[in-house]
């Protein structure tokens, strides 16, 4: 299993456990989460980063059970392995910002089994870092199609329908005002 953390930053060489910057409200038990802890993301799922930091952005990707009416919906024609929607005012930021992915050790990391992440209490250790641009063409290599909208707020049903959906950075989008269902 390979696990990767992006950053804008090219200059680590440790990562320290620290708490998220933005605490969210976690169900009893899961509070720990918004503690110190190095952050990872599975191969699989690494899609999920291939944005400027800041990228507010929802993705959406069947599953076994997704329905045929939602991908045809959602996904349309060619059975991308994705879609991601990102806002307009995003999109220039998007196809120049230059970001790095680490590789990282797995050993010290559990998965949270949601959406391909991983966390280490204890620091880490890079394996190796890689420098990432042009990362509408990183989506493409990666099979997401990448959709321009000019609003994320129409996407909250998304979260009702059969596929898989994850929205990250959303505090950022200068539209999105309702939580996910």
């Amino acid at each position: 299993m390979r696990l990767f953390h992006f950053s804008d930053d090219p200059t680590i060489d440790r990562f320290e456990p620290r708490p998220v910057r933005v605490p969210s409200n976690r169900p009893a038990g899961r509070e720990w989460l918004n503690g110190p802890l190095v952050w990872a993301i599975d191969d699989a799922h690494q899609m999920l980063y291939l944005f400027p930091r800041d990228c507010p952005r929802i993705l959406a990707w069947a599953t076994p059970r997704s329905s045929v009416a939602d991908r045809t919906r959602w996904l349309g024609p060619g059975e991308p392995r994705a879609v991601a929607f990102v806002e307009t005012a995003w999109i220039d930021r998007l196809r120049s910002a230059v970001i790095h992915r680490y590789e990282l050790p797995a050993a010290t990391f559990r998965s949270l089994e949601d959406a391909g992440m991983w966390v280490s209490e204890a620091p880490v250790l890079p394996l190796g870092r890689v420098t990432l641009a042009g990362l509408d063409g990183e989506l493409a290599r990666h099979g997401v199609d990448l959709r321009i909208v000019d609003s994320l707020a129409p996407l909250t049903a998304l979260w009702n329908s059969s596929l898989q959906v994850s929205g990250v950075r959303l505090r950022n989008s200068l539209t999105w005002r309702p939580a996910p269902a």
